[in-house]
C-alpha cells in the first residue's frame, strides 16, 4: 500500500464585532483555536492609533494590531502545526509571556479576533483559507454581552469601557459592512456553525473575494 500525502492544514477566520460572540463560539466548535487578540501591539507602543478628539488609545483600530506577527503564526500552524504565540493581558495592555500552542496536524483550525478579516487576502494568497466568517447580530445585544464580559474580567476602566462601547453599538452596522467588504462572510451562529461543518468535510464556501 502506497503513503497517502498529508491532508493540509487550513484556517478558518472568525471575525465580526466585539461581543459577537466568536470566542464562545469557537471554543464550542470543538477545533483548535488562535486567539487573534494575543496579538495585539503593547500599550507603550508609539505607533498606536488614538480615538479622534480624545486622548484614548484605539483599540479597535487595525493599526492596534500586529497582523504580519498573526500572519506568521497562522502560516506556521499550518506548515508544521504548532507556533509560539503572545500570552496578551487585556487590562495591562501588554505581553506577559508566550506559549506554545500545538494543533497536532488538524486539518483544520479556527483563528478568531476582531482583526481576523484584516488578513482574509493575505491567507487566500498563501493558499491556506478554509472560510472567513464574520459573526453578527443585534447590535444592542452585543453592546451588552460586550460590556459584561470587559466588566466581569476588569478589561479597562469602567468610564472607557462605557465610552467604548456606545462608539461600537453606533458603528456596528459599519464594522461588519467593513468585514464583508474584506472578504468575511456575515452571517449568524448556525449558518456559521454549518460553513464549519463543510470546511471541515472538505467542502469548503469559497470565502468572496474583497472588492
Amino acid at each position: 500500500m502506497g503513503s497517502h500525502p498529508p491532508i493540509p492544514t487550513r484556517v478558518v477566520l472568525l471575525a465580526g464585532p466585539s461581543g459577537s460572540g466568536k470566542s464562545s463560539f469557537a471554543a464550542r466548535s470543538g477545533l483548535p483555536v488562535l486567539c487573534l487578540d494575543d496579538f495585539y501591539k503593547e500599550g507603550t507602543d508609539p505607533s498606536l492609533p488614538q480615538v479622534a478628539g480624545t486622548s484614548d488609545i484605539d483599540w479597535d483600530s487595525p493599526l492596534s494590531w500586529d497582523a504580519d506577527v498573526a500572519l506568521a503564526a497562522i502560516a506556521e500552524l499550518c506548515r508544521t502545526g504548532r507556533t509560539r504565540v503572545p500570552v496578551y493581558d487585556i487590562a495591562t495592555s501588554a505581553r506577559v509571556g508566550e506559549e506554545s500552542l500545538d494543533i497536532e496536524r488538524t486539518p483544520l483550525f479556527i483563528a478568531e479576533g476582531i482583526f481576523a478579516a484584516d488578513i482574509v487576502e493575505r491567507c487566500r494568497d498563501l493558499g491556506v483559507l478554509a472560510d472567513a466568517i464574520c459573526l453578527r447580530g443585534r447590535p444592542a445585544t452585543t453592546f451588552r454581552r460586550r460590556l459584561l464580559r470587559d466588566l466581569r474580567e476588569g478589561r479597562k476602566s469602567v468610564p472607557f469601557l462605557l465610552r467604548r462601547g456606545w462608539r461600537l453599538m453606533r458603528a456596528e452596522r459599519s464594522i461588519v459592512a467593513r468585514q464583508t467588504a474584506l472578504g468575511a462572510h456575515p452571517c449568524g451562529k448556525e449558518e456559521a456553525l454549518g460553513r464549519l461543518a463543510a470546511a471541515a468535510a472538505g467542502r469548503c464556501v469559497k470565502a468572496r473575494a474583497a472588492a
